[in-house]
This record gives structure tokens, C-alpha cells and sequence, in this order.
């Protein structure tokens, strides 16, 4: 590689409003927030050759992660060190696992990639990840506008190949009809899909007799919710929903078994059984050297860190420490959700850094994983921590 592996191509364009009704007809309504501008109107042109290291290095991490949630499947000993909700353990034992790489059928990796091309992963959101209309929908746009390859043209036949072996007949997510953002993912999903879905806030739904019901007293069989399972633990009626599922009366997808692997503290076992030596073939060692970060339950570190809850979401509970152990920088905007579940500690790695309208900005490299394949990228761009207030910006490749 000879060239960036990042470069930001094209400038803003003067009418910001009528290309941001362009895209909410699209179905992309959140592209300003509360009149912040959310979407950068640029894109990010990726090197092709290093594109192509993400997506194997994707395809190989989805790899070892299913292996490895097999591997501590029914572990409960295992389960409560990553964070697990014990009010879970039976749903999860109870639903069977699903075929090789289709734990999740619908996840997304975020990987730290370096001004110098160096691919670390930072997470994996394998139970709700939101991002998708951002990806599949305006991404493959801006592409087509500044001449760039868009790998994520595949997301919406592999959306309708997922969806078309789960076959939900709802769709919900908290707020649906006012919360822009979780509406408009689980209706594009649906669109995508070619299914005829009903959709449901998850705030009107209830369980009649281990039976999940909505506002119209409609039995709900099968469901995509964009609602993360850990909050059952947390939420109203949370243990009557795993009872639903339990009893048999409704299939969840993702299923149960994804918040194996959503948990952050997977990336602890995985770390640790390859220090063991242990589950994992040559293969799956050379890329868990290479693009994993070393992680455990203990701040173990000689050098910078990180810690963050095993299911905190948009950057909250995420914090930066220095080379002498001290706090640098943490999230205060997003919900701390260290206080409900145990916090995981993962060895620091640099974002690229890249020139927007709005400033240098570090860049957050996302990549769906859609019905076992990878197959979509993701911009966010702001600050060390990606969190709440970061922007959306399309990748392309050249």
C-alpha cells in the first residue's frame, strides 16, 4: 500500500436542506438531529487493499467469536463473568443454538483502523445494532455521487435472505413513530426484507399467560425487536418477555444466544483462551494476534486502556487512560450503564484522524455482518470516544 488508507473526497454542497429531504424520502429522516447536523455531507474513500484486509479480517473474527460462544454455551459460571443477567440463563439455555455463523443474523463489528492501516477491533454490537440506513441506504448514495465502490449494495439482499428464514411477523423498538432513528432502522429492515410486517412499540406490548400481545390484544409469534435483551433484567415485564420465549410462545431475533455475544466480556474469554492456548486453530490465533486487542475483567495493563461496561452503548461508560494509568477523557453524555453490569478492560488503540467540514475528526470504522457474511461499511466520525454527539459519514472504496 502505497497511498492513505483514508481520504475525505468532495465538499458540502450549498443546498443542505434539499439534499437532506433527498435523503429522508430515501428513508433516512435523522440526518440532521434537533437541527444539528448529524450527516457529513463528504465521504471517506478507504483503499482498496486495506478494504479488503477488514473483510477478512471480519469474516475470520465472526469465525472465532461463534466458536467461542459455542464453546461457553450453557456455562453459567462463564455467563456471569461477562455480564449475563441471570433472569436470561434459561431463555438462552432453552433456545437451541442456530446453524454455524448464525447466532446473529444481523450484527456489526467496530474496529479501530490507524492512520498507518493497523486493524484492531474495538467491539462487537451483535445484538441491536442500529447504523443500517445510515449504511445500506445513504452510504451507497453518497458513493454513487463521489464516484466511489460501495461494498454495501449486498446489505439489502442479505437483509432479505436473513429475514426470509426468520420470517417475524412483527418488528418493534422503544418510542417506535417518534424515535426517528430506531423507527426508521426496523421499517428499512422490514422494506428490505419484502415481508409483510406488522410494527409495535415495545412500550405497548404485554404477556397474557406467557403469550407477548400487543396494544390490539394481537398475538406476537415471531419478532425483531430493536430492544437490547440485557434491559429485560432492568425493565418492566422484562421477566414475563424471557417467559414468552421460554414456554415457546415467541421466537426473538436475533435470538437469545446473541447476547453471548453482544457482551463486550467475550472479548475477555477470547483473549484468555488464546493466552491458554486453548479452542482456537492456527487460523483463528493469527487473526485474534492481529486484530484483537488484549482484554480482560482486570485492569491489568502496562500502558494506555480502556474500560467500559460489557453493555454500554453509544460511548457511554467508555473511558481513556494513559500511559500512567491515569484518566484521560470519558463519555458524560451517554447513560452509564457501568452501574448495572460488570465493566470489561481492553488495551487502548488509536482512530484515524481525518479532515471534515467540521474539523479533524477521529473515524470509527463499522462493518455489518449480515445472515453470516460481511458485507456493509460505517463512518462515525468525532471525538477519541465515539459516542452520541459523533456524526455519520459514508465510506467508499477506491
Amino acid at each position: 500500500m502505497t497511498g492513505p488508507v483514508f481520504e475525505v473526497v468532495g465538499e458540502p454542497r450549498p443546498d443542505r436542506s434539499g439534499r437532506v429531504e433527498e435523503l429522508a424520502a430515501l428513508g433516512f429522516t435523522w440526518a440532521d438531529i434537533e437541527d444539528e447536523p448529524y450527516w457529513i455531507d463528504q465521504a471517506v474513500a478507504m483503499d482498496a487493499e486495506r478494504y479488503r484486509e477488514l473483510e477478512n479480517a471480519s469474516a475470520m473474527l465472526w469465525r472465532v467469536f461463534d466458536r467461542t460462544v459455542r464453546y461457553i454455551y450453557g456455562n453459567r459460571a462463564i455467563y456471569e463473568l461477562i455480564g449475563i443477567p441471570p433472569v436470561l440463563w434459561d431463555m438462552i439455555d432453552g433456545s437451541p443454538l442456530p446453524g454455524e455463523g448464525m447466532i446473529s443474523r444481523y450484527a456489526r463489528f467496530d474496529f479501530a483502523v490507524a492512520q498507518d492501516g493497523t486493524i484492531k477491533l474495538l467491539e462487537l454490537n451483535a445484538d441491536t445494532p442500529t447504523g443500517y440506513v445510515e449504511a445500506s441506504i445513504a452510504t451507497p448514495w453518497m458513493c454513487r455521487q463521489t464516484g466511489l465502490q460501495c461494498p454495501n449494495e449486498a446489505m439489502k439482499d442479505r437483509t432479505a435472505a436473513a429475514w426470509g428464514e426468520e420470517r417475524p411477523d412483527t418488528a418493534a423498538c422503544i418510542a417506535y413513530g417518534s424515535h426517528l432513528e430506531d423507527s426508521g432502522t426496523i421499517e428499512a429492515l422490514a422494506k428490505h426484507s419484502g415481508l409483510d410486517i406488522r410494527f409495535r412499540d415495545c412500550l405497548e406490548l404485554y404477556v397474557d399467560e406467557g403469550v407477548l400481545k400487543d396494544g390490539e390484544g394481537n398475538a406476537i409469534r415471531r419478532m425483531f425487536a430493536l430492544y437490547p435483551k440485557e434491559w429485560m433484567a432492568v425493565d418492566d415485564g422484562g421477566e414475563a418477555l424471557a417467559y414468552a420465549v421460554e414456554s415457546g410462545n415467541l421466537t426473538l431475533f436475533n435470538p437469545p444466544a446473541a447476547i453471548l455475544l453482544q457482551s463486550k466480556g467475550l472479548m475477555a474469554v477470547i483473549w484468555g483462551l488464546y493466552e491458554l492456548g486453548q479452542l482456537y486453530g492456527e487460523e483463528e490465533r493469527e487473526a485474534i494476534a492481529r486484530y484483537m486487542l488484549p482484554a480482560y475483567n482486570k485492569p491489568v495493563f502496562e500502558g494506555s486502556f480502556v474500560s467500559k461496561s460489557m453493555f454500554g452503548r453509544e460511548g457511554g461508560s467508555v473511558r481513556l487512560f494513559d500511559a500512567a494509568g491515569e484518566l484521560e477523557l470519558e463519555d458524560r453524555d451517554g447513560y452509564d450503564t457501568g452501574v448495572l453490569f460488570p465493566t470489561v478492560y481492553q488495551k487502548r488503540a488509536e482512530l484515524a484522524r481525518i479532515q471534515t467540514a467540521f474539523g479533524e475528526l477521529h473515524l470509527l470504522t463499522g462493518m455489518f455482518v449480515i445472515n453470516g457474511r460481511p458485507c456493509g461499511l460505517l463512518g462515525r466520525a468525532g471525538g477519541p470516544i465515539t459516542g452520541n454527539a459523533s456524526h455519520f459519514i459514508a465510506i467508499g472504496v477506491r
